[in-house]
């Protein structure tokens, strides 16, 4: 096993060279509008993946993904000399699709605004379902109080020994 921070530093080496090799060596005519994203390599520093994003449509993306494969030979040569270790790290490219996702979380957003915004549509014109206050209230409970004192004055008989009864 490698130090973590070492596969971090190695990953990101990765990621620069691949970059600058797409810019600079590759003259694919199939290679479209490409980013290298992001790229991320085992512990054992055997394999890297690399994360791409490429502009345009399926077709400029299909064709991006076969110019990678086709040159991921000078590729893996490149990064293989450059990070100086025993064995170059395998090659493998995805195709990062964070505009897709971030399209689907914002129709998501969206979707979740129009129902916060029909709840609070359909509250605004909502009724209690009874009385508006369904609690008694306080000066109600003083009044009764004082009626049943009354009634229990008059229920208090008195027996010839001395004792109460009720």
């Amino acid at each position: 096993m490698s130090d973590p921070a070492k596969v971090r530093r190695h990953a990101e080496r990765v990621r620069e060279l691949v970059a600058s090799v797409v810019r600079s060596q590759i003259k694919d005519p199939r290679l479209g509008m490409i980013t290298i994203t992001d790229a991320r390599i085992t512990a054992d520093l055997r394999d890297a993946t690399v994360f791409y994003t490429v502009l345009g449509d399926s077709v400029a993306q299909a064709d991006t993904a076969a110019a990678l494969e086709s040159a991921k030979g000078l590729l893996r040569s490149t990064v293989g000399k450059a990070l100086g270790l025993r064995h170059s790290p395998t090659l493998t490219f995805v195709l990062d699709d964070v505009q897709d996702q971030v399209k689907h979380i914002d129709d998501l957003l969206a979707a979740a605004r129009n129902a916060d915004a029909e709840v609070q549509r359909l509250a605004a014109q909502a009724k209690y379902a009874g009385e508006a206050q369904p609690y008694r209230v306080d000066d109600e409970t003083d009044e009764d109080d004082e009626t049943d004192e009354a009634d229990e004055a008059t229920d208090v008989k008195e027996t010839p020994r001395g004792g109460e009864t009720r």
